[in-house]
């Protein structure tokens, strides 16, 4: 018995060498493979989002009715919306999160490797399904991304294609949420304690708990819905004794802590750039895990600011109106962190440094007019016009995506093992942020003028500040498309300078103990950590 136990470890190492060719993609289960194909997959779907937010500001450009016709207009808005948020900012960040994770705490993979990969393939059909839905019978559906009855209940059959693709995506976000938990509480290397978890560990723990407590509500949402459209249910139907604001509770009860969850990696990200180039200690360490934590427990209180024009009594006003403000204040704690981080440090502007300081600017922005949307008085005002595009964009699109850069100017080298070229970096940099506020500062001013969203015309009056607009985002798009041509594909091609193990002169963790690019396998043998859970002892 033993003689063939023997056999049986030396064979099972025989076949620790890579798979190759496309087994190594379709049946991977190393935790850098996935990692790619989330961001790979990622990066192609902010191209297709980002074409429909081209053909949006493309008729915005003048007034009058210039390219598609108002219908196409919504479905445009609608199916942006969508898969920006589930298929290009959830799945980048779950790229990271499969990327890194493991790296940052000695692990050798994810907890459940075949999980993992079922959990990206899933993503797959329901991004087809969703990209389809224009070619089906009365085209995509068209009522708007929230997917507000009663207009969901009028649709055509593409709202159930897009009902069917937002479970899946679902399943999928709960699988990767369940593996991350699992990873991070029970394969740390011996000496790293939680509190001293890299902050991107921690914030995605976090945004993992807050994705397997929203998902199923969103579920709820949709599958009701669903039974409303094809079952004779009258959940949202006020014909039939529903109430069609009640699927807004339902819906933003997922959708407020939903933005956290694409901010939170965010966060987690920056702080693992800003001290690296401040060559400094993140300052505040256990404030920034506090902090993190008020976030997710407060998101939970706070839906109903996004509907303050819903007709609620003055008390529900009142206590949604000081619980958003107070949601403020653990967001502030980490951009004084950051701050407190980089004054008096030594610090050096690289590409990841230049975003991550980019990214504290204009979402200190969008959090001051989210601040002000937070009173309900001028919220009354502002609710559904382009103040409130304003906002949310400068949170979401200068918030995580630009976080995301920074993250994988900081990683790439860890995971391609070449250096990419500073001068282009900068100049996707420069060329985004100037075009990206050039796209969407003026909608602030729109906003306060009175230009309502999701209208495919408009008066005469704000004609100037949409065509800066649109000239804006046709600018931003093509900063997206040369950064892939000249940042990432070299890098993958293995061109350029080769990287050594720790590019970066501050930065600490236990990713920049591997070589780079990190082998497939890392950490067979978990690694032993010092005091301070940042070298590796022997």
């Amino acid at each position: 018995m033993s003689a063939v136990l023997d056999h049986h470890d030396a064979h099972d190492h025989d076949h620790h060498h890579a798979p190759t060719g496309w087994r190594r993609w379709v049946f991977a289960t190393n935790h850098k493979d996935i990692g790619t194909l989330y961001l790979l997959f990622s990066f192609t779907m902010l191209m297709v989002g980002g074409v429909l937010a081209l053909g949006i500001r493309a008729e915005l450009f003048q007034p009058g009715l210039q390219l598609v016709n108002p219908e196409l207009f919504n479905q445009l808005t609608t199916m942006h919306g969508l898969i920006m948020v589930f298929g290009a900012i959830m799945p980048a960040f779950v790229g990271f999160a499969n990327w890194m994770i493991p790296l940052q705490i000695g692990a050798s993979d994810m907890a459940f490797a075949r999980m993992n990969n079922f959990s990206f393939w899933l993503m797959i059909p329901a991004a087809l399904m969703l990209v389809a839905s224009f070619f089906m019978p009365g085209g995509a559906p068209a009522a708007g991304w929230t997917l507000y009855a009663p207009l969901t209940l009028q649709m055509g059959p593409s709202m159930d294609a897009g009902i069917f693709a937002m479970h899946i995506l679902g399943a999928s976000s709960i699988m990767g949420s369940i593996n991350i938990i699992v990873t991070i509480l029970n394969m740390r290397a011996p000496g790293m304690t939680l509190m001293k978890m890299p902050m991107f560990c921690w914030t995605w723990l976090i945004t993992a708990y807050l994705l397997i407590a929203v998902m199923p509500v969103l579920a709820g949402a949709i599958t009701m819905t669903l039974t409303d459209r094809h079952f004779g249910t009258s959940f949202f139907n006020p014909a039939g004794g529903g109430d069609p604001v009640m699927y807004q509770h339902i819906f933003w009860f997922f959708g407020h802590p939903e933005v956290y969850i694409m901010i939170l990696p965010a966060f987690g990200i920056v702080s693992q750039v800003v001290p690296a180039f401040a060559r400094k200690k993140l300052f505040g360490y256990a404030s920034m895990v506090y902090a993190t934590g008020s976030i997710a427990i407060l998101s939970f209180v706070v839906w109903a600011h996004h509907m303050f024009t819903t007709g609620m009594p003055v008390t529900g006003q009142l206590f949604f109106m000081y619980s958003t403000m107070l949601i403020a204040v653990p967001t502030g704690v980490k951009i004084f962190n950051w701050i407190a981080t980089m004054w008096k440090g030594s610090m050096t502007f690289e590409t990841p440094m230049m975003w991550a300081v980019g990214f504290i600017f204009v979402f200190t922005m969008g959090g001051f007019t989210g601040l002000i949307l937070s009173v309900a008085p001028i919220d009354i005002q502002m609710q559904d016009t382009y103040y409130v595009v304003a906002h949310f964009h400068y949170v979401l699109v200068a918030g995580s995506l630009f976080a995301m850069f920074s993250g994988i100017y900081y990683w790439l080298p860890k995971w391609t093992g070449v250096m990419y070229s500073e001068t282009r970096g900068k100049i996707h940099f420069w060329w985004s942020m100037i075009s990206f506020n050039i796209t969407f500062f003026p909608m602030h001013f729109l906003g306060l003028a009175g230009m309502p969203r999701r209208y495919a015309d408009y008066p005469m009056q704000f004609a100037d500040f949409n065509m800066i607009a649109s000239i804006g985002a046709f600018g931003f798009g093509f900063a997206q498309v040369y950064f892939f041509l000249a940042v990432i594909v070299p890098a993958m091609r293995g061109k350029g300078e080769k990287a050594v193990q720790k590019p970066w002169e501050g930065a600490e963790g236990l990713e920049w103990e591997v070589p780079s690019p990190a082998p497939h396998h890392t950490f067979e043998n978990p690694p032993k950590l010092d005091a301070t859970a940042t070298k590796v002892i022997g």
